[in-house]
């Protein structure tokens, strides 16, 4: 299960795109000149983010307009003489704070792909800034007034469904964020979150230091024995970009260590990798993130008491579809079980491999290298036959086809529009000839950009005042290889494509009247769904008949090969479910129990897995100190267990194409489209999927995607 984050999760952004997440700034308009940052998109396809216009140092000034501007705006909205309304409350709120949106959008833009350090500077600056002006926001007590009178009159004021359920969400935004508290809770809730924000900033910021300044240099060929051809050339054009000539380099990226602790024969260089890539942050010195988790966790323990919660767990699964961490561990458990029995198979088979190379016990840095050993004895196929039928550009346009067959969905690309860097290039996304909105990629690593893979949306999609057109990214961290020859990626980041596309999609296919309750602003647990279920398409024959197809003789990928990987697809299931269980379930732990006293990460990591008897050949999918997920924001904190709930409703869709035949039935397409992908958070999740299904999820039907023994 290869999952990444698909939001922005660097401090700066995060404080704020949580928060607009449930609340958008997006739509008022000042009758004055604006900056570019904070300016109107303007030019075709309906404006676009006016990169190349502004610098770093104009981010700040930016901003704080911005923030004067909306205050302007809030302040008109609470000193209106007529009673609240829906239409001069709620939807003036709606309708305000659109240049501050723009610039905030664009600075997390910058902070997750061209972190500098100028960048990380005004970063670190304005978190606590931008983190007090939305508590300047919920606890305005005049705007909270107006909200609660008109979500008191709620049953008799004639609301739409979607104005009832914005009203809701904006209600319960203020509400559970503190917007009732006492002057003296508001003061130090101001106080705590300015900290936390300047603390997520600094957590993400060194483990983007850690990921840029350890590095495993190669010096001769053979250190690079059992590397597959793509990998060693990966590794002399990231040497090349260092300045390294003649050498290879293993950068600290999953893209880069993953492979390489897959292929490698040598035990003592992927010994060295592993311990490289799992210390991201656990370094002593200046870029050591354990105290400031400690930091963090004090903090969002003492945050949730003054909220009225136990825990900060209980106050982020408030509001989820699992609604307390008791539901959500139960799953975790449930599957943990079968995954930890399926690991001790997996481990069992290795050993006998492991044995014969005199090897007495499979450690953490062994397990990807002999997984594939087992592999191609019991079903006599490598993963790595797969990669050279497995081209970037080839699946990016496999993604195109499957959105054209499914929801008629065009992709052109253009040229002409202003990026951020030369690599990222643009195409337009129509449907009968009509725009549906503006695609942006960024394939490949580099220098100032975060680790992993992700969606971004630098428009949201919106019915309301002016009609607006998406506009969203998907990034990557793909290696580059020699120069004039195509990317080759691995079946795990392929995956990683089609998911972060199915996150895309679900912001480009946006079918509502409000920006807040548009696309991907939708229940953390929930918002997995649709990128998860946009996954399963890679691995049909439509797909790798057309797509696959090899770089060098052009020839399509042989039946053979195809069947061998569908008949291999639940192996190493154990491994790929605990790493991440792991992760999930101390996630969860750890926000339950930091409730008032001061926690150590790698302690509790360690009393965590001895609890839930984790295989000691496997460490969490993300150790602590680079658990960027939960610490360089709150929006996956307490919250990571989100995917594998996600995967209930996902293998649960996913037998409903398997029900018709075919994953490209026109009907179950259709019902997916009209249920899901557009609706937004404008209908609750639970109900959204009884729509697409007819009835409530089968849990059961996530044990049988993964080959484990249904619950009875």
């Amino acid at each position: 299960m290869q999952r990444r984050t698909f939001l922005l999760t660097t401090a700066s952004a995060a404080v704020l795109l949580a928060f607009r997440s449930k609340l958008s700034f997006a739509k008022g308009e000042p009758a004055v000149k604006l900056p570019p940052l904070l300016a109107p998109y303007a030019g075709p396809y309906g404006g676009v983010p006016a990169f190349g216009t502004f610098k770093v140092a104009d981010f700040k000034p930016a901003l704080l307009q911005g923030m004067d501007l909306q205050r302007a705006e809030l302040q008109a909205i609470v000193d209106t003489k007529e009673a609240p309304t829906f239409e001069n409350t709620i939807a003036a709120l709606e309708d305000s704070g659109r240049p501050f949106y723009r610039a905030n959008t664009l600075m997390g833009i910058y902070t997750s792909t061209m972190s500098d350090k100028a960048m990380q500077k005004v970063e670190t600056e304005m978190a606590p800034i931008l983190s007090a002006f939305s508590d300047e926001i919920i606890q305005n007590e005049k705007l909270f007034a107006r909200i609660k009178t008109v979500y008191d009159a709620r049953k008799t004021s004639n609301l739409t469904a979607d104005q009832l359920r914005l009203l809701d969400v904006v209600y319960r935004n203020f509400a559970r964020r503190g917007a009732a508290l006492g002057a003296k809770q508001k003061s130090r809730m101001k106080e705590i979150n300015g900290k936390l924000a300047s603390l997520f900033t600094l957590f993400g910021q060194n483990q983007l230091a850690d990921e840029e300044n350890y590095t495993i240099t190669l010096d001769k060929l053979d250190d690079l024995a059992g590397l597959p051809e793509g990998e060693i050339a990966g590794a002399k054009a990231a040497a090349d970009a260092k300045g390294q000539k003649g050498k290879w380099l293993i950068t600290n990226t999953r893209s880069s260590a993953e492979p390489f602790l897959t292929y490698s024969t040598r035990r003592d260089l992927r010994e060295k990798v592993w311990k490289m890539w799992v210390s991201r942050g656990d370094n002593a010195g200046k870029y050591d993130n354990k105290p400031v988790i400690t930091e963090i966790l004090t903090l969002r323990a003492e945050r949730a008491k003054l909220l009225g919660f136990p825990t900060h767990a209980h106050w982020i699964l408030d509001d989820s579809m699992a609604k307390t961490p008791d539901a959500a561990m139960a799953l975790m458990l449930n599957v943990w079980k079968a995954a930890a029995a399926r690991v001790r198979e997996e481990v069992a088979d290795m050993q006998k491999i492991a044995t014969g190379d005199k090897v007495a016990k499979i450690e953490a840095w062994d397990y990807r290298f002999y997984a594939e050993k087992v592999r191609k004895e019991k079903y006599d196929f490598d993963q790595n036959e797969l990669k050279p039928y497995l081209q970037a550009d080839k699946l990016r346009d496999a993604m195109f086809w499957c959105a054209k067959q499914l929801y008629g969905l065009t992709f052109t690309p253009i040229k002409g529009v202003p990026v951020y860097h030369p690599e990222v290039k643009v195409w337009e996304v129509t449907r009968a000839k009509k725009r549906v909105g503006l695609w942006y990629f960024d394939p490949y690593a580099r220098d100032g950009k975060r680790s992993g893979a992700w969606m971004s949306e630098y428009r949201t999609q919106e019915a309301f005042k002016t009609p607006a057109t998406p506009i969203v990214s998907n990034n990557s961290n793909f290696v580059k290889g020699k120069k004039g020859e195509p990317v080759l990626i691995s079946w795990d980041d392929a995956t990683t494509m089609f998911h972060e596309f199915g996150h895309a999609l679900h912001g480009l296919l946006s079918n509502v009247r409000f920006p807040t309750l548009a696309g991907t602003n939708t229940l953390r647990d929930f918002v997995e769904f649709p990128s998860q279920l946009n996954e399963h398409w890679l691995s049909t024959p439509e797909v790798l008949n057309k797509f696959a197809v090899h770089y060098k003789t052009k020839k399509p990928i042989p039946k053979q090969l195809v069947e061998k990987n569908e008949k291999a697809k639940n192996f190493n299931q154990g491994f790929k479910t605990a790493e991440y269980l792991m992760s999930a379930i101390y996630d969860l732990k750890i926000h339950t129990a930091a409730a008032g006293k001061s926690i150590d990460a790698g302690a509790f990591e360690k009393t965590t897995m001895k609890e839930i008897g984790a295989p000691t050949e496997i460490v969490m999918r993300h150790r602590p100190t680079g658990f960027g997920h939960i610490f360089s924001g709150d929006g996956y904190s307490a919250g990571y267990y989100s995917y594998i709930w996600a995967d209930t409703l996902t293998a649960d869709a996913a037998e409903a194409f398997d029900e018709a035949k075919s994953f490209y039935d026109k009907p179950t397409a259709t019902k997916l489209h009209d249920a899901i992908f557009s609706i937004g958070n404008s209908v609750p999740p639970d109900e959204a999927f009884r729509n697409f299904r007819g009835r409530d999820v089968d849990t059961n039907a996530v044990m049988r995607s993964r080959g484990f023994p249904v619950v009875k």
